[in-house]
């Protein structure tokens, strides 16, 4: 079976085909997010930590951190990103962003193995991203278009999924440290959206042999009740071989799906993790109020130290 192995400083994540599903927490993206672009634009990364905690106490076992800001200097602002969320947390980190600069700049001040996000199967980004992957001995996601753009072909989107695999492996790359996104397209514009997704994440893993993410909120956009339809795709998603998603675990339908689909395909034993995340939520979220206050106290005390 494949593993993709990543880690923090002191915490070790393995996305694999026989084990629970990887949440990777998506908030930590300004894109879409005016208050929390003007923040991190202004030096002042306190919402960026918060969201960091929040995700992590939902479930998240890793987290993506994005800084893209038109006209800001990306490269800083991801380095500064990273070390503010490994200050908080110590889950390892999706490092996210389409600017060669910016990875560099953040892989440099990571502590640990990351998840690069992302290289596509354009010949001018394969050739300065692998390479950077190799240096830190990273895993990277490899997005199933190219230079023609984005195929609503499922075998078009597999043979640029096997070209990245093997140009990484030209590089020294594992084919266990590339993670494949397979594209989610929303199914509001594109109805064989949902459809084109399942059909190329059974050939990935039976073919490809690799571990699989989205970001899965992607195929609901624009509809309404979006979370429950985000929900029920990661279900039939990992039913299909799917092994994690860029997700916001605060969104109970899209967590308690995933939860559900760990306990169904054998991947949560005794059905522990679900026992534990349903025992008793009241007294959970008590207990998270509760440690939101304190990092806020902690956040203003510092602010004015």
């Amino acid at each position: 079976m494949t593993s993709t192995v990543v880690s923090s400083a002191s915490k070790e994540v393995v996305i694999g085909f026989d084990r629970p599903f990887v949440m990777i927490g998506e908030r930590i993206n300004p894109t879409g997010r005016r208050l929390l672009a003007q923040e991190m634009r202004n030096n002042d990364f306190s919402r960026v930590q918060s969201d960091a905690v929040a995700q992590v106490e939902a479930g998240a076992h890793m987290l993506d951190v994005n800084a893209g800001i038109p006209l800001a200097d990306e490269p800083a602002l991801l380095a500064k990103a990273v070390k503010v969320v490994q200050e908080v947390t110590d889950v390892p980190l999706s490092i996210d962003s389409s600017v060669i600069e910016a990875l560099e700049a953040a892989v440099a001040v990571y502590e640990g193995k990351p998840l690069i996000n992302s290289v596509t199967g354009e010949e001018e980004v394969m050739e300065r991203v692998l390479p950077l992957v190799a240096k830190y001995n990273a895993a990277v996601v490899a997005i199933s278009n190219d230079e023609t753009g984005i195929s609503e072909d499922p075998d078009v989107r597999f043979a640029v999924a096997r070209r990245i695999v093997e140009r990484a492996a030209d590089h020294g790359i594992k084919t266990a440290d590339v993670v494949v996104d397979p594209l989610v397209m929303p199914i509001g514009a594109m109805n064989t959206a949902g459809q084109q997704v399942l059909r190329l994440v059974r050939r990935l893993r039976e073919e490809l042999k690799v571990n699989t993410t989205c970001g899965a909120s992607n195929v609901s956009f624009g509809i309404p009740n979006r979370h429950v339809v985000t929900g029920t795709f990661l279900a039939m998603a990992i039913g299909a071989g799917m092994t994690s998603a860029i997700m916001n675990p605060l969104h109970p339908e899209a967590k308690n799906a995933v939860l559900a689909s760990d306990v169904l395909t054998g991947n949560d034993r005794d059905c522990a993790a679900w026992i534990a995340a349903h025992r008793n939520p009241a007294a959970a979220r008590t207990r998270t109020a509760r440690r939101r206050r304190q990092n806020r106290r902690n956040s203003r005390q510092s602010s004015t130290a």
